[in-house]
């Protein structure tokens, strides 16, 4: 597959109006050969269906997330169909976490919110993500997360950023840190590549100074235990000061992860601290 994917960007070079970039990752037949815009559409476009066929035919790549064959595996890893088919977490929502909320609640301002955040003190004050952490959307960011395709990140940010009312006023993009040994095994840090494009500028305030054990399984209650001092503001904070900022993340579960950094931030001086996820466990109580 290198071999095929160099002898590829050697033919792209050849023509001065074409950029490829690429990208190979992990897992059976997978790879992601993205055409960047040039000004020589035509050519673009020949040479999109031409690799397309290619790729089609020698690496008979799938679908990252219904694993079906992609006719165009130059547009990325998952095919058209599947990102169709995110559902979107439409209103009416909590005012605070986001969570869908029964329509009848609308009439009432007090109940804008959901039972969880009416008894609870939170130091996120707004959430939203694009969807339900269940389906393709789940698959995509499986992908994303644990099979290094990231360039998955591009257009999950663009779906993130339909809630314009997240960043909206927003000074800047926190992306929720890993710890230096978990950053070094998986080579990357997701939410940092989300962060990169959603049109903000990207603020580095956090550092995780704890090693915690994945999230994944545990409780409500043990979650909360398992972050909390686990993150502190770096010097990059000092930028935030009395600004609103949007935290950053591929999953919101129970929200005990952005709860420990929102803490973090609000004490480092922050005025509003928003959050934004690709994704979003809910039906919580």
């Amino acid at each position: 597959m290198r071999a095929l994917t160099d002898q590829i960007r050697r033919f792209a070079r050849a023509d001065s109006n074409v950029l490829i970039a690429g990208e190979t990752g992990t897992g059976k037949n997978a790879i992601a050969l993205q055409i960047e815009p040039t000004q020589n559409t035509r050519g673009r476009a020949r040479l999109r269906t031409a690799l397309d066929a290619v790729l089609s035919v020698v690496l008979a790549p799938v679908c990252a997330a219904c694993e079906q064959s992609l006719d165009q595996p130059t547009r990325g890893p998952v095919c058209p169909r599947c990102w169709r088919s995110i559902l979107p977490l439409t209103p009416p929502l909590c005012d605070g976490c986001g969570d869908p909320l029964p329509t009848w609640r609308t009439i009432s301002l007090p109940l804008a919110q959901c039972p969880r955040c009416r008894r609870s003190t939170r130091f996120v004050d707004r959430a939203r993500a694009v969807g339900s952490y269940e389906g393709t959307l789940r698959s995509i960011v499986h992908s994303l997360k644990y099979e290094g395709r990231r360039s998955l990140a591009g257009p999950l940010a663009a779906l993130m950023r339909t809630h314009g009312d997240i960043l909206r006023g927003a000074a800047c993009a926190i992306p929720v840190p890993l710890h230096p040994s978990r950053r070094r095994e998986r080579g990357f840090n997701q939410a940092a590549d989300l962060a990169r494009h959603l049109g903000l500028r990207v603020v580095p305030a956090l550092r995780r100074v704890r090693a915690t054990t994945t999230q994944t399984g545990l409780p409500a209650a043990q979650r909360h235990r398992n972050v909390r001092d686990a993150f502190s503001a770096t010097s990059a904070a000092r930028e935030i000061r009395g600004e609103v900022v949007v935290l950053v993340d591929d999953v919101c579960t129970t929200g005990a992860t952005l709860e420990a950094c929102a803490r973090e931030l609000k004490n480092a001086g922050a005025a509003e601290v928003r959050a934004l996820t690709a994704a979003r466990v809910v039906g919580r109580v």
